[in-house]
């Protein structure tokens, strides 16, 4: 019970990560709505109504938006409106859906497609921004557009393979710069410098969430997401340390001293391992075991008592490009390392709510 134990008081002590609409408090929400899929426990239904509701107009609004900053990370707490509209019904967190929607429609994109990851960050696509906007894009269409734009999103994760991703190493770089202009970019191909552990976990988790929410019927277009999600699955785990199964936070450079293993994408990538055995993506006979163990291994050893209270410990605080006025923002290995590293933060804790909830059910599929 040490876990959920940690959850609980996590949840009741837990104030808004900021004062308007973000994807931290979105991956908090989304790890209590896959908590209390996996326990039925009210509590966490009940965090997610005291936090949503008060900000959902009956026209739909969501009070604390902000409307004018073109940012993808937006769209993230908006996932949770979906799950509020079934468990409700009222119709304002439909509303609230096409509220988002009708952002997410205007949002700047890219030449290639893309959406931009920010409107200060122009023509530029980061890994972080296909799990921020896609999940939410792909359920709008399967539920309410027949499925129309599905060639749009699968097309946006095809650019990230065709930009982004370095067939060497098999994995990504955190960031595309089309117009290869910014001081982190590599003047040939416009990525950045390095891989980020947290990056490739928005990245693998955007990838299986899109599937779980797609239809199967769109097989040509199901099989493209299914194909890259193998693909960037067989590559991160090339990096996994041997002895604790988690990830360094420079995922291929273990060797540099003071690269560490850190705890929210190693929660991202086992999340989305037993997710996708779940789903039948990946077998269960074959990959079962390897995803569990990486949730086990953070409960042993992230998950710690200091001063009589529990603690997720080792998460990166933060972590970015640029912009100008920012230049140790450079996308090097010493910047990554270089970073705050903290505890109990929600870029940690949401995912690790979802793991554990994903585990749960796994455990129970298992021993039936």
């Amino acid at each position: 019970m040490k876990t959920e134990d940690y959850i609980g008081q996590y949840l009741k002590d837990y104030t808004p990560y900021k004062k308007y609409w973000n994807y931290e408090d979105g991956c908090v929400l989304i790890g209590a709505q896959k908590m209390y899929e996996a326990t039925g426990d009210e509590k966490y239904f009940d965090f997610i109504r005291n936090y949503v509701e008060p900000l959902i107009g009956e026209d739909g609004t969501i009070a604390n938006y902000q409307t004018d900053k073109f940012s993808i990370d937006s769209i993230n707490c908006s996932k949770i409106l979906f799950f509020m509209y079934d468990k409700t019904g009222d119709e304002k967190y439909r509303k609230a859906i096409e509220f988002t929607m009708d952002f997410l429609r205007k949002h700047p994109r890219c030449e290639c497609g893309n959406f931009i990851h920010k409107q200060m960050y122009p023509n530029q696509v980061w890994l972080d921004g296909l799990y921020m906007a896609q999940p939410f894009y792909m359920e709008y269409e399967t539920r309410y557009d027949k499925k129309g734009q599905y060639k749009d999103i699968v097309k946006q994760f095809e650019n990230v393979q065709a930009f982004l991703y370095d067939e060497k190493k098999g994995l990504c770089y955190h960031a595309f710069d089309e117009d290869k202009v910014q001081f982190w970019a590599d003047k040939d191909t416009g990525c950045s410098a390095n891989v980020w552990l947290r990056s490739m976990g928005w990245y693998i988790m955007g990838l299986i969430d899109v599937l779980d929410k797609m239809s199967i019927e769109i097989y040509e277009q199901y099989r493209k997401i299914q194909d890259i999600f193998k693909l960037i699955h067989k590559g991160i785990m090339q990096y996994q340390d041997k002895e604790s199964k988690l990830f360094y936070q420079v995922v291929d450079r273990g060797d540099v001293e003071g690269n560490y293993l850190e705890t929210s994408g190693s929660t991202m990538i086992g999340y989305a391992i037993i997710k996708a055995c779940r789903m039948g993506i990946l077998s269960k006979e074959k990959y079962a075991a390897s995803g569990m163990e990486i949730v086990e291994s953070l409960i042993k050893n992230k998950l710690v008592e200091e001063d009589g209270q529990l603690h997720l410990i080792d998460i990166c605080h933060m972590a970015g490009l640029g912009p100008a006025d920012k230049p140790s923002r450079d996308g090097s290995v010493e910047y990554y390392l270089s970073e705050k590293i903290v505890s109990d933060d929600s870029k940690g804790v949401g995912p690790f709510m979802m793991a554990y909830a994903e585990y749960i059910q796994l455990k129970k599929e298992l021993e039936m």
